[in-house]
């Protein structure tokens, strides 16, 4: 359901057994948000060419429509007409804004309504016993279609339990650590010199930047993945907790992912009932990789590896603008220090290319200019502070 409306106050039931106005102002809401969400999922499937996505949004319609039916009937039995309801205007704009930008544009905006809504059966003991986890179903599945920021390409590979992080990424990922260290230590360096005319305490301060840097970036990517490990180990836990509670959820979860996967209805559920029914350990390992793209035996890789190639890189990076100074110190040391960094700085631009695309020259020359900028920015600063303390 896609509703935002904020839910009518409970009242006591009439000494008849009659439902007040209160519940049938309740009633009246829950339909009007199975209503929006049965219009919308239908839009979303007639305006998708993804034949998987197509499905998954008509298969969402007919199950909101197992929901509206529930409140017309409550209704229908306290003497109220429902013929005149009609979509909301809100779910109208929706519809249209998917009908000229796309479906993936509305996706994020149903992600959050669906994610609000999630729990509003859970206490209303009128609704059917399944509603409560078909909408934590479709509340979890619009995060995963939320995540890949769209409907193509990314979202498809959330929906299949895919992982994000790519060979692109991971590349990505290490030249910039590399990067991060050489622009640093070179802002440092040019600092220190401009104050102490390239004497022995640049290399003193470069050694410093480098293993202050590396450690905070290591201790920083530590804490990232092994936050990640500890969240995606709670949400194997919540997995497992889930398929002994509510094992229909899950199965009806499974379900839609399959059919998400070109499945038919039948084969989907087939798959997801003889999973689900058979050994936990198996079924909550096919669970956590289909529906969380989780790999169970990894939950998303070593903190420590993680840690220490972050320390490597970085200090790999910063290591280049310090070698002159190791072996000499003075203008010479400072201009060499500067010709070596602006050829790495080249080719760290150069290996981004790799993975976008763009001008080697272009990008190349761009991390030059920055780099170079940064250093001479801190190297002004530094024979200020140089001439003002002498």
């Amino acid at each position: 359901m896609t509703s935002t409306a904020p839910s009518a106050p409970r009242q006591s039931p009439t000494p008849d057994g009659q439902p007040t106005t209160a519940d049938i102002a309740r009633y009246r809401e829950n339909l009007q948000g199975e209503i929006d969400a049965i219009a919308l999922y239908r839009r979303l499937s007639e305006l998708e060419d993804e034949p998987a996505l197509k499905h998954f949004y008509a298969r969402l319609a007919e199950i909101e429509d197992v929901h509206a039916g529930v409140w017309r009937q409550r209704l229908s039995d306290a003497g109220v007409d429902t013929s005149g309801m009609r979509v909301g205007w809100r779910n109208r704009i929706l519809m249209a804004i998917a009908r000229y930008f796309g479906p993936g544009v509305v996706v994020p905006t149903i992600a959050e309504r669906e994610a609000a809504d999630e729990a509003m059966y859970d206490d209303q003991s009128e609704a059917l016993p399944r509603m409560p986890g078909d909408e934590r179903s479709h509340a979890r599945l619009f995060r995963e279609l939320a995540g890949g920021r769209g409907i193509e390409g990314g979202a498809i590979a959330r929906i299949e339990g895919r992982h994000r992080a790519g060979g692109g990424n991971q590349l990505r990922a290490a030249v910039l650590g590399a990067n991060d260290g050489l622009i640093s230590n070179l802002s440092i360096t040019m600092g220190v010199a401009g104050a102490a005319s390239g004497g022995h305490a640049v290399l003193i301060a470069g050694l410093a930047g480098l293993l202050a840097g590396a450690l905070s970036m290591s201790i920083g990517e530590w804490l990232s993945v092994q936050s990640a490990r500890e969240l995606f180990a709670r949400q194997v836990r919540v997995e497992r907790e889930e398929l002994l509670a509510v094992p229909e959820e899950e199965e009806e979860e499974l379900a839609l992912i399959y059919q998400s996967k070109g499945l038919d209805a039948g084969q989907a559920r087939q798959m997801a009932k003889a999973l689900v029914g058979g050994e936990i350990g198996r079924a909550v390992d096919t669970l956590a990789r289909e529906e969380l793209g989780i790999d169970p035996n990894e939950l998303g890789g070593s903190a420590w590896v993680a840690a220490g190639t972050s320390f490597c890189l970085f200090a790999l990076g910063a290591l280049v603008p310090l070698l002159p100074f190791i072996v000499g110190s003075g203008t010479p040391a400072v201009v060499a220090a500067i010709l070596i960094s602006a050829v790495a700085l080249y080719l760290v631009g150069g290996a981004i290319t790799i993975v976008t695309g763009s001008s080697v020259l272009r990008t190349g020359g761009r991390q030059v200019l920055l780099g170079l900028f940064a250093a001479a920015v801190t190297y002004g600063l530094g024979t200020l502070v140089g001439r003002a303390i002498g």
